[in-house]
């Protein structure tokens, strides 16, 4: 996934956290958006528990990972000391780590090729009957076409959509961007917008660090905020 940056708001962990917070606030209000319409993802990938507990002590519940291994070494003891926390994964699946993933997370952004939605149509079969769980899924695109980046690319996204949908039965709620780190990201989550609006997608995943308050004034539901909750890795 693309390197965050920050721009506004420094990482600091909770200090971090309340400013970025405050920032959100902002970005609704100048958006004429409920506070509530946007779902704060604080990244905690490569930090360990002491660096975690301190923005779950603040009131932060919601918390993103690259890696499902990363995630399962680390989440389930402060899960268990922490009840309420929504896992979210951000960064690729692997097909052979659905089973994992489905069990940990509570919604997974990163459905973006067939043996993907092959194996977690797969694994929700199972969980579903088993623990009733059913995370949310959103399919990543690729808006930039950028060749060494995961993603459907922007004129295959309908067909994909639809695939998942009738082909896997697939229960897609969203969409889920990183734009090219060399471009304004406005025009990327715009698209985005624009093709989870034709397929009756209400979530959009999107929006960083540097862009957050960009991807807020153009209808993120979820942003994904690393350093300028925690600080540089």
């Amino acid at each position: 996934m693309q390197t965050e940056t920050h721009s506004k708001v420094t990482g600091d962990s909770p200090n971090g956290l309340a400013l970025v917070e405050a920032e959100i606030a902002r970005a609704c209000k100048d958006a004429r958006r409920e506070r509530s319409s946007v779902t704060l993802i604080a990244v905690s990938k490569t930090f360990e528990s002491d660096a975690i507990s301190p923005v779950i002590a603040s009131g932060q519940r919601v918390f993103g990972e690259n890696r499902v291994q990363e995630a399962k070494a680390k989440w389930p003891g402060l899960i268990s000391a922490h009840p309420g926390i929504e896992l979210h994964l951000i960064g690729p699946l692997q097909s052979n780590k659905a089973k994992e993933a489905v069990a940990l997370f509570d919604a997974i952004h990163s459905v973006d090729r067939p043996s993907i939605c092959e194996a977690l149509a797969k694994e929700l079969a199972k969980q579903i009957v088993k623990q009733d769980r059913k995370p949310l899924l959103f399919v990543q695109l690729n808006t930039g076409e950028e060749p060494q980046k995961a993603g459907v690319i922007p004129r295959e996204a309908d067909a994909f959509i639809s695939s998942c949908r009738d082909k896997y039965g697939l229960e897609i709620s969203g969409l889920m961007c990183i734009p090219p780190v060399d471009e304004p990201p406005a025009a990327h989550f715009a698209l985005t917008a624009k093709i989870a609006a034709r397929n009756g997608l209400k979530l959009l995943s999107m929006g960083m660090s540097a862009d957050f308050a960009t991807a807020i004034q153009l209808g993120a539901t979820h942003v994904r905020v690393g350093s300028a909750i925690f600080g540089h890795r």
